[in-house]
């Protein structure tokens, strides 16, 4: 017979279920519940609701797993609801123009790649995976105009980005009005406590509280969490933009983007994305401002943790060294591409650094020269008229820039 959760305190657990958080709808909803939990060790249900449209995660849809995990380390449920069924009908939230619905075979196959990426973060044993196609597929059309009836078009039409396409004569299609109901009603099927999205789902999660109470529930608790801002530093984090870092990136890959963020944006990833308690960063963050402590040190730091989190503290201790070695006292990596050349003549060093796809053009070529931006074998040269003896067998090792290393093999 399995024992009976022996809960925290709700105020030890609200300091970890608050931070980072966006917006919690109510948070005295959520302090009630947590207390009638600790009173009946009763674990609440806490849902997140992911539509597989992609196969790869990155790190900006992390920040809403973790905070599931943070319930699931609080000792509640966490229901990590695949929508097989939605995203055939696909999310309008932050559309422009309707999604084009994906092919069943597309949903299997990315939503078996999410599963293998989320235990990354959750305890795969305590987590209760469901699929929506599991209810939603066997509604009726009399359950589905029930459903319907149960929400008002005014109210559907209320969110920002119907409207904004109405107000510029977008076209919006029925089945995108059905999207917010078919995902609140999982709520209704699963018993959610609470729920948690992005901020860009708040609607979605607050059709899920009025589904609920229509059903004769009590309206689930929604949590929302910030929306984590890409390399870039302007736009939020995606794959279609390049300014993301996956997790299933090599460490050395993770290591070398997440250096490349600034000293600004370093400290919303240590909010959105590791356990530092609040006061702790605090602490770094004044150190930094009075000397102590250099912001280069603490972003490594902070890659280093995230790292550790996805692919252990071995291979986070070698992404780091490696950096170090590098980028900071400017040797070659340990494992370097290597290109084999047939032996010629003199070639100028501009010339081959384009050849070798180390520089995209003559001019940068010999830019990056001027600079002492390219080494050959360790030594820096800054004559744009150099040349390399291609004649004889032998190798040169080739540094252009900061992070393009080639061994060059004269056969």
């Amino acid at each position: 017979m399995n024992a009976k959760p022996n809960f925290r305190p709700v105020d030890e657990q609200m300091t970890t279920l608050r931070k980072g958080v966006a917006e919690i709808i109510r948070e005295e909803e959520l302090r009630a519940r947590l207390e009638r939990s600790r009173v009946s060790s009763t674990p609440l249900r806490v849902k997140l609701g992911v539509d597989p449209t992609a196969p790869d995660l990155h790190l900006g849809h992390t920040v809403v797993l973790r905070k599931l995990k943070h319930f699931q380390d609080q000792g509640h449920t966490a229901i990590f609801l695949i929508g097989d069924f939605t995203a055939m009908v696909g999310d309008p939230t932050g559309q422009s123009e309707t999604r084009p619905p994906l092919s069943p075979e597309q949903v299997k196959a990315n939503a078996e790649t999410y599963l293998q990426q989320v235990f990354k973060i959750l305890d795969r044993g305590r987590t209760e995976v469901r699929y929506n196609s599991e209810w939603l597929g066997k509604l009726t059309s009399y359950e589905i105009v029930k459903l319907q009836g149960h929400y008002r078009l005014a109210r559907m039409l209320e969110r920002e980005d119907f409207r904004s396409r109405l107000a510029h004569n977008h076209p919006i299609s029925v089945h995108e009005l059905l999207y917010p109901l078919l995902q609140a009603y999982d709520s209704v099927v699963l018993k959610a406590d609470i729920e948690l999205g992005a901020t860009e789902q708040k609607f979605n999660l607050l059709v899920g509280r009025d589904i609920q109470h229509e059903y004769g529930q009590e309206s689930q608790v929604a949590l929302t969490m910030p929306i984590l801002v890409g390399l870039d530093g302007q736009r939020k984090m995606s794959k279609s933009l390049g300014n993301y870092v996956g997790i299933t990136e090599s460490p050395a890959q993770m290591f070398g983007k997440l250096m490349s963020i600034s000293d600004e944006l370093m400290w919303s990833y240590y909010e959105l994305l590791t356990d530092f308690a609040a006061p702790v960063v605090v602490r770094i963050r004044e150190e930094i401002h009075t000397g102590v402590l250099h912001p280069m040190e603490t972003k490594m730091q902070l890659a280093h943790t995230i790292i550790a989190g996805f692919h252990g503290e071995e291979a986070a201790k070698k992404a780091t060294d490696e950096f170090q070695r590098v980028f900071r006292e400017r040797q070659a990596p340990e494992e370097v591409t290597e290109r084999k050349l047939p032996r010629g003549g003199p070639k100028r060093l501009s010339a081959l650094l384009v050849e070798l796809d180390l520089a995209p053009s003559r001019s940068e070529a010999e830019r990056l020269i001027k600079q002492g931006g390219v080494e050959i074998n360790g030594q820096r040269t800054g004559d744009v008229k150099k040349e390399l003896d291609l004649s004889k067998a032998g190798d040169y090792l080739l540094r252009a820039g900061k992070k393009k290393f080639l061994r060059v093999v004269v056969e």
